[in-house]
């Protein structure tokens, strides 16, 4: 059992003037901003007056361990000397240029990502995030290969644009999809919930191929343009797909002409322990959207980095898209700057210890000692707990799609004693920055503990 972890007091280096400053960024935000994915009169915004490293200070001037990498994008965590320097000498240099003119953050950025690629992947459309990413992606594939359909999972997430959100697999998609774009949506392969009534990976990974191959074949495997899946699923659970499976479904692709996309969105840009999560696997996709963590977020930035094939089809064809901020100097800048940190001062190598002999193991002792966490997983800086009234029946503490209020006080817990995670549905999320210390990962992880007090009460008075 961990120590008790208590509230980390105010530092000190929050002014009044600051906290005075804030209050009155509140009270303008709740008067004129409009939130996403939320009631608006519903909702109290923490406001955060500063941040550094992998840390944050909320309206109070409370020291917050940022567990969850904002949404999952702070990669290097917050103010990173190089990255910040980069976007003030490329402001002084040159602000912002217009995308069809060639300028040297952009094509250093993409040089470097696709460095990081398989060697056929060469070429980067830079777009401004990870949903326009994927719609770009697709309009690619539609184009390249003169189809219409795509399929994608139930469960993921591609973005909230408006393919983007027909794209998505989860309850967020709901209200926007009118199943008039040409999505087909398929069982993932997720084996803690499997949907084939599988025991283990073996046969989780024989099954969800067999029902992605007979959904291919009975949509018409000559109609189908793309198959789209996170790598590792992100907000829907971080469930790494069991072993062969992206491996068939490769195989599948190639079989019948269907260009395979990776949304690497959240996963991508060391986030899993290795540059972009695909390769945990012996695949190669046709496309890999990234969005997030390739300049930790600090400059909007995303892109669909293609294969020689894909590009071909646009050697002498026009594409037919385009954004005014593709490939926008500062947020260039801020990539080649933060791709650059990652190799020098090892990151990823780091990410992927913290996740095998920190995370991984700690998370497993939780695991051991909560009887309301049914499953813990993940890879590097990118794990989950999911939460259930049941570890033998895996009934989740809220039916699917919904968020039990026990959910809601682990988090004010968590904060209250100085630290959040990502929280979605049933799950917490331990996102934390890349290189965050072995210290305060323990820290966030030992408070995470002593919140989940809270779930195992609901789990015994049932």
């Amino acid at each position: 059992m961990s120590q008790t972890t208590q509230r980390q007091e105010t530092d000190g280096r929050i002014t009044e003037e600051q906290i005075a400053a804030g209050n009155r960024a509140y009270e303008l935000d709740r008067e004129h901003v409009f939130h996403s994915w939320s009631a608006q009169d519903q909702i109290s915004p923490m406001t955060v007056l500063d941040a550094e490293g992998s840390w944050i200070w909320d309206g109070e001037g409370n020291k917050i361990l940022d567990l969850a990498s904002q949404l999952i994008f702070t990669n290097l965590g917050h103010k990173h000397p190089k990255v910040i320097e980069a976007i003030k000498e490329q402001a002084e240099k040159l602000c912002t240029v217009a995308p069809q003119h060639a300028n040297d953050a952009r094509s250093e950025a993409a040089r470097l990502i696709v460095e990081r690629l398989a060697g056929d992947i060469n070429h980067v459309f830079f777009t401004n995030g990870g949903a326009d990413a994927n719609e770009h992606a697709v309009r690619m594939a539609r184009l390249h290969t003169g189809r219409h359909k795509v399929l994608s999972a139930y469960r993921a997430y591609h973005g909230g644009t408006h393919l983007a959100i027909n794209l998505t697999g989860d309850p967020r998609r709901f209200a926007s999809d009118k199943a008039s774009d040409g999505v087909v949506h398929f069982m993932p392969a997720y084996t803690y919930r499997s949907y084939f009534g599988a025991e283990d990976d073996k046969q989780e990974a024989e099954r969800a191929f067999n029902h992605l191959r007979d959904v291919v074949m009975l949509e018409g495997a000559d109609q189908v343009a793309a198959i789209v899946l996170e790598a590792i699923p992100g907000t829907a659970g971080i469930y790494l797909p069991p072993p062969g499976y992206l491996e068939s479904v490769q195989q599948l692709c190639d079989e019948h002409g269907i260009v395979l996309i990776f949304d690497e969105v959240m996963a991508g840009f060391g986030r899993a322990g290795k540059w972009f999560a695909h390769q945990h696997f012996n695949v190669e996709p046709d496309i890999v959207t990234f969005a997030k963590g390739v300049n930790s977020g600090y400059v909007p930035m995303g892109g669909v980095a293609m294969d020689d094939a894909i590009y071909a089809t646009f050697a002498e064809r026009v594409y037919p898209g385009g954004l005014t901020y593709s490939g926008h100097p500062l947020a260039a800048a801020a990539a080649v700057a933060a791709i650059n940190a990652m190799d020098d001062e090892g990151v990823i190598d780091h990410a992927q210890r913290l996740g095998a002999e920190v995370i991984g193991p700690r998370l497993e002792e939780l695991k051991d000692r909560h009887p309301s966490v049914g499953d813990v997983r993940g890879v590097g800086a990118f794990w989950a707990i999911e939460l259930v009234q049941d570890r033998e029946t895996r009934e989740p503490i809220a039916p699917y799609g919904q968020t039990a209020p026990v959910m809601n006080e682990i988090m004010a817990e968590c904060r209250r004693r100085g630290a959040l995670p990502f929280m979605n549905m049933n799950r917490l999320h331990i996102c934390p920055p890349l290189n965050i210390s072995e210290e305060d990962v323990l820290f966030g992880l030992d408070v995470v503990d002593e919140a989940l007090r809270l779930a195992d009460d609901v789990v015994e008075r049932k």
